[in-house]
């Protein structure tokens, strides 16, 4: 029988358990990052009222976060009107930050636009039911983050520059509740760098310390395209930066800082 992936057991309003469905491609105790975003945003989401969109987020991983119980913790920062920012931190049972988050959230109102507004960028050229599945290779065990998402590539191939391709989360953040829009977005932008890979994964690492995502409007349905690109310098310093889409058009962006190095 299959088993619905879940990245984490809730133990009370704070405290989590990690399933292994939470596990990188780095390390076998330690998790990808899509899941504790995910975590975090929702901490932060859960403290605005409901016509607040987060609009920016971003977060930075203070070391590897295990495969352990964590702890979320979140307050607002500044309680405006129209604008609201809020900040989250995650934490061991040794109470050592592994993670934390800085968000911003804007009032959403009615605006009536121009009919005829040039395009943002290209769309992606498929959709997801009819694009390739695909699964990371690089991950060691057999259970991770990597059997928890569905992927399809639209266009490109892995290991040879810039993809397109579709990501949705097969089972749920949390056990016993659906996955947020934001939610699911977090869990999939962390992927920017995955899907463009451009260094031999066995030569190199290409660890992502922090991730910005910028939104626009909900995620509609449960699909995120990534429309990503990885460029790595020879200072050890690396970018990967995806448009991101959903089935109606441009969602927003997501941007990583890496740390290149050689095995």
């Amino acid at each position: 029988m299959r088993v619905t992936p879940v990245f984490f057991d809730p133990l009370d309003d704070q405290s989590f358990r990690a399933r292994e469905h939470t596990r990188g491609p780095w390390h076998p105790d330690y998790q990808h990052g899509g899941p504790p975003a995910g975590l975090l945003g929702r901490a932060i989401e859960r403290l605005l009222p409901a016509d607040f969109l987060v609009a920016r987020m971003t977060l930075v991983f203070t070391r590897p976060v295990p495969i352990a119980t964590l702890r979320v913790t979140a307050a607002v920062t500044r309680d405006g009107r129209t604008v609201k920012e809020a900040t989250a931190s995650l934490t061991t049972a040794e109470a050592l930050l592994v993670a934390r988050a800085d968000a911003l959230a804007i009032r959403t109102a009615k605006v009536d636009l121009p009919a005829a507004l040039p395009p943002a960028a290209t769309p992606p050229p498929g959709r997801p039911e009819t694009s390739a599945q695909f699964r990371f290779p690089f991950f060691a065990s057999s259970v991770g983050y990597h059997t928890a998402m569905d992927i399809r590539f639209v266009s490109g191939s892995f290991g040879h520059g810039p993809v397109q391709a579709w990501m949705r989360m097969l089972g749920a953040l949390v056990a016993g509740e659906d996955p947020s829009p934001l939610q699911r977005v977090l869990c999939a932008a962390d992927s920017g760098n995955g899907v463009s890979v451009v260094l031999p994964v066995d030569r190199y690492t290409f660890v992502n310390p922090d991730l910005t995502v910028a939104l626009i409007r909900p995620l509609n349905g449960s699909w995120v395209c990534l429309d990503a690109g990885t460029t790595p310098a020879g200072t050890g310093i690396g970018l990967a930066d995806a448009r991101l889409w959903d089935e109606v058009g441009l969602l927003g962006r997501a941007v990583q800082t890496l740390v290149v190095a050689p095995r």
